[in-house]
């Protein structure tokens, strides 16, 4: 049975260095998640990004049983049903099926790898729920060298991307190519789960790539503020989620999704009252 009592060493326990690695991580995730976060709501792909994260666990229980890093298998999993999905569901309506589809096949990949290896059954659960205490140095070079990449990316398209997301048959009859546009979102995407799977586990990530994203676009309708919002918001859970991990014996994931869960659940009281 659990313990709640409050821990009175809980500075010493933040000041750590390990929980130094986790609220950078934090601040890295909650950059790639707040930037890509809104276009997964204006373009009706929660759903996808969601199933981004499950589609990458035969990558990550496939690279145990290789003895190769969780993340690359993650990575690369993510970013191959990424294009399937891109290329197979050029509409919305198509997308989703492709989505289910590509999901139930890695899904059942994953259960059939896991069963190959019992050191990939023992990573099954910092797997499906994460494990943001345990993030290495070298995994924030890496998230740190994402980000990098997905800002100049971002920069590059973003009014393409914005217009295709906002309104895709305009776009398309405006010229803008829409198909890349939707492969391009998806591959970045990928990415975004990869870094941030580490920090709530492929089961979670919702919480954080689309649940502050959908509390910011209710409180303000410019894209730009809505992304530094999500970000912010985003930052807020995970710090926020580590120092009360610190204080109480609450798993972080846990805590991380809550406080995420609860930002939304108070705007939309909020702005619904202000509808009214």
């Amino acid at each position: 049975m659990m313990n709640f009592t409050f821990n009175n060493d809980w500075w010493g326990l933040l000041t750590g260095s390990f929980m130094s690695n986790a609220l950078v991580a934090g601040l890295l995730i909650a950059i790639a998640a707040g930037a890509m976060g809104y276009f997964t709501i204006t373009r009706h792909s929660s759903f996808a990004a969601h199933a981004l994260a499950d589609i990458g666990l035969p990558g990550a229980t496939g690279a145990v049983l290789l003895g190769l890093p969780v993340s690359w298998g993650m990575g690369l999993f993510s970013l191959i049903g990424a294009l399937i999905i891109g290329a197979l569901g050029k509409r919305a309506s198509q997308r989703e099926i492709a989505t289910g589809t590509v999901l139930a096949f890695a899904t059942g990949l994953g259960m059939f790898f896991a069963r190959m290896s019992s050191a990939a059954t023992k990573q099954m659960q910092s797997i499906l729920f994460g494990s943001i205490l345990t993030i290495s140095h070298e995994q924030l070079i890496g998230f740190a060298a994402f980000d990098a990449v997905l800002l100049l990316v971002l920069a590059v398209i973003y009014r393409p991307l914005l217009f295709s997301s906002l309104n895709e048959q305009v776009a398309r009859a405006k010229g803008v190519p829409v198909g890349l546009m939707g492969m391009l979102y998806m591959a970045l995407m990928a990415g975004v789960i990869t870094v941030a799977a580490p920090a709530v586990g492929t089961l979670l990530v919702f919480a954080l790539v689309v649940t502050p994203s959908a509390t910011a676009i209710m409180l303000t309708r410019s894209p730009m503020s809505a992304m530094l919002l999500s970000g912010v918001l985003c930052l807020a859970s995970i710090w926020g989620g580590l120092v009360l991990a610190a204080m109480f014996p609450f798993p972080p994931s846990f805590v991380i999704v809550t406080i995420s869960t609860v930002l939304w659940l108070v705007a939309r009281i909020a702005t619904g009252r202000t509808q009214r």
